[in-house]
């Protein structure tokens, strides 16, 4: 067993005001039993776990207690890993290879199952292609007496298996599957998942993302309920509203009737006791020109809340009328009980890629501190309707740099700044909210510079929290992107205007285009809205720091930050992550992105504790439990030189 190469960091140097660290009432959230049952740790996906035998004293002494290379049927390995398993009863159960799912013994890294979903069957009869990629991890169910492991396939298939064989459990659906391609109200749609499935109050939720509509045309990626034990659908709500529905009257002209997506292709959040779900919707179709969908279009980039047992609507919140900026909401709104104005609240936050963190009393959807419609800047595109307002909650303050202008560029000597100046003046720049321009535009400009860029700010492993005290972690990355629209091909369901062009805005000599920091961690206080502190996630990428123009210039690369994607792990004495997946697909980056180093912080303070440099990079988002009186840090990682796998980390 291989002892990880730990070493201490420089303390953060703090300044202004000293923190006020309370301790109220602990919250009913958290991984509870030294277990970790949802995604999230909980249903409110808090990340947090209550224990603490590993601390600031020892945790420089972790090392890997046993490593699980993925296993799957697929030809060759896969790199991708973004599974967080969940731990029940001494076994872990995680997504892997070709969409399947693993039981492994959480003490010694053992296989005990590996179930591999056969291809779906068409219409016709035949087997599709064998589904693909490794999901983001599975849901927990038990009466007591059964215990059920539900899993989204990622072709479109809801699967229930039985958590002690792996076989599929024959009375749920057909065969232990729904097809939810199928009751969609949009029968045969295309449909693909990507997230898990969520159960409470004995039902299980999916969420689908249309695939193969191309246009202003698409499938709506409509929730849907079902009963844990028979699959029998309870309830389905539709996110773009239908008929005689609730907000149909957002959609002008009739644009409910063909438009799509505004689905969840992130994770839910379920409050067990309140009952209530809580969904963070994607934009409608298409993702950068909204002439065809006139309105503010409902429920499109919102918060809603639905009684998980009957799929009514509680509570919505539209965080962005009319998108145009691919801003999905990307992570999983967090649960926690906060002290607001002297009075306990059971609150909501939302965290967005855009850099604002929206908070609701969770119960009835009254924002803490008020949001305020602000005038945006207006399109120009011929048939856009942009809104001419946006919400923007005056706290807290955003946690990521929001706008381009020139104050963002890279301004390490003065020639890369007017090199990246002259970048820059290609483009439009504005505030946050400056819509797309077309690519040919006569003013000369080749698009808009959009920061934060569609990646985020905020991404898919979203935030953790201290349940204790209130304090929200948010991992964030400062990426810009250009959308530049030109005229889309005419005939049929094409859209007016589709975005053509490099999606990444070039910078001076292969550099980023903007300063760092280019990845961060921000603490909030979710009880006054206030910012604690803020800290570089990691060092400069290897690309900067080894770059031949930024040598012998005294930079300290260390306090750049890493634009990757990490997931936190909050437990009762430290805050736990890495640096963000670098290897494959959607979890890259540009300029580079993430490293082999998992770090511990001081919830504090953010002064780092430890630097542990794990076998490989930190692709998904970390996770604890205890057994067998040890407590357990586990984590997917790869690199392209090391396929797939989970590493547990313990103390000796």
């Amino acid at each position: 067993m291989t002892v990880m190469n730990v070493r201490h960091a420089m303390i953060l140097a703090l300044s202004g005001a000293a923190l006020a660290w309370a301790s109220p009432a602990l919250a009913q959230y958290g991984a509870s039993d030294g277990e970790w049952k949802f995604y999230g740790g909980d249903g409110g996906h808090t990340q947090y776990t209550g224990l603490d035998q590993i601390d600031r004293e020892n945790v420089q002494e972790l090392q890997v207690a046993w490593r699980w290379q993925a296993e799957n049927s697929a030809p060759g390995p896969f790199y991708n890993f973004e599974s967080t398993p969940i731990m029940i009863g001494g076994t872990l159960y995680t997504t892997t290879g070709a969409s399947e799912v693993a039981a492994i013994d959480a003490a010694t890294g053992e296989t005990i199952w590996l179930f591999t979903p056969p291809p779906k069957i068409d219409a016709a009869g035949e087997p599709g292609r064998q589904p693909q990629g490794s999901g983001r991890g599975v849901a927990y169910w038990t009466d007591g007496e059964h215990e059920t492991i539900f899993h989204s396939v990622s072709d479109g298939r809801l699967l229930a298996l039985d958590a002690k064989t792996g076989r599929p459990v024959a009375g749920f659906g057909d065969g232990g599957y729904i097809d939810l391609s199928l009751d969609i109200d949009k029968p045969g749609a295309q449909v693909r998942c990507i997230s898990t499935p969520i159960v409470s109050n004995d039902v299980v939720v999916a969420q689908v993302v249309p695939v193969g509509d191309s246009g202003y045309e698409a499938t709506p990626g409509h929730i849907r309920g079902y009963d844990v034990r028979t699959g029998e659908r309870l309830w389905i709500f539709h996110v773009v509203p239908q008929g005689d529905d609730f907000g149909v009257d957002s959609w002008q002209e009739e644009s409910w009737r063909y438009t799509g997506h505004t689905g969840v292709w992130t994770q839910l959040t379920v409050d067990e006791a309140l009952g209530y779900l809580y969904l963070p919707t994607e934009i409608a179709t298409n993702d950068w020109y909204g002439g065809h969908r006139p309105g503010d279009n409902l429920f499109a980039e919102s918060i809603v809340c639905l009684d998980i047992r009957t799929g009514e609507r509680v509570w919505h919140y539209q965080l962005i009328h009319h998108g145009m900026w691919d801003y999905d909401n990307p992570a999983p709104p967090t649960l926690v009980d906060v002290t607001h104005e002297g009075r306990r609240v059971k609150a909501v936050a939302m965290v967005t890629k855009q850099g604002h963190t929206y908070v609701f009393d969770r119960e009835d959807g009254t924002p803490l501190w008020p949001i305020i419609e602000m005038p945006v800047p207006q399109s120009d595109i011929p048939g856009e309707q942009t809104s001419a307002t946006q919400p923007i909650p005056s706290r807290p303050a955003p946690f990521e740099p929001q706008g381009f202008s020139v104050d963002n560029l890279i301004d390490f000597t003065p020639e890369l700044r007017a090199e990246a100046m002259e970048i820059a003046a290609n483009y439009r720049m504005g505030p946050l909210y400056t819509p797309p321009s077309l690519i040919d535009d006569p003013d000369g400009t080749k698009g808009t510079l959009v920061l934060p860029g569609w990646g985020g700010g905020a991404s898919w492993p979203g935030a953790g929290v201290d349940v204790e005290s209130g304090v929200l972690f948010v991992p964030s990355l400062t990426v810009p992107i250009v959308v530049s629209l030109a005229p889309g091909e005419p005939g049929g369901s094409n859209p007016d205007y589709i975005r053509v062009g490099p999606i990444y805005p070039p910078g001076p000599r292969g550099l980023p285009l903007v300063k760092p920091p280019w990845g961060r961690i921000t603490a909030i206080d979710l009880n006054t809205g206030d910012h604690l502190w803020m800290r570089p996630l990691g060092g400069a990428p290897r690309e900067v720091r080894e770059h031949p123009d930024l040598q012998g210039l005294g930079l300290d690369f260390s306090s750049m930050g890493q634009n990757g994607r990490p997931g936190a792990l909050v437990t009762r004495t430290l805050l736990f992550m890495g640096e963000g997946g670098g290897v494959r697909g959607g979890v890259a980056s540009r300029h580079g992105a993430g490293g082999p180093t998992f770090r511990a912080y001081d919830k504090r303070t953010g002064e780092v504790v430890a630097e542990i440099i794990l076998p490989a990079n930190p692709t998904g988002s970390p996770m604890s439990y205890m057994l067998n009186g040890k407590q357990y840090i586990c984590v997917a990682a790869a690199t392209l030189d090391s396929p797939a796998e989970l590493i547990a980390l313990a103390l000796p």
